[in-house]
């Protein structure tokens, strides 16, 4: 009767490790089933950081954290306003050449789009 209720203990055991590691591992796979050409927000970063895309693409750019981001090019190109969790800016990419950007509230978080 012991070995029985220890071994039912040690599956309930393994059974909820199981669960806790599949819910750890849910955003990264959230992350992954984005939409080509998305730039994710999260946890002060832009995921990815340097992107490449041909000309005539359009870039989206998707807030994750729990605090607002904008997203800045360096070269005056493109300005989003302040993107609360889950808003989005899109960017269409016309001409080659390498863009760098930045949110202006975390100067912190750069990324850069190459265009082919």
């Amino acid at each position: 009767m012991i070995q029985r209720t220890m071994t039912a203990a040690l599956i309930a055991a393994a059974l909820s490790t199981s669960a806790m590691a599949a819910g750890a591992m849910a955003p990264m796979q959230m992350a992954a089933t984005d939409a080509p050409n998305t730039i994710v927000m999260k946890n002060f970063d832009f995921t990815p950081m340097m992107m490449t895309v041909n000309a005539g693409t359009t870039v989206t750019w998707r807030n994750m954290d729990e605090e607002p981001h904008t997203v800045v090019s360096a070269d005056g190109l493109f300005r989003s306003a302040a993107l609360d969790t889950k808003e989005t800016f899109t960017f269409k990419f016309v001409k080659a050449g390498v863009y760098k950007y930045v949110c202006s509230i975390h100067p912190k978080m750069v990324g850069t789009i190459t265009v082919k």
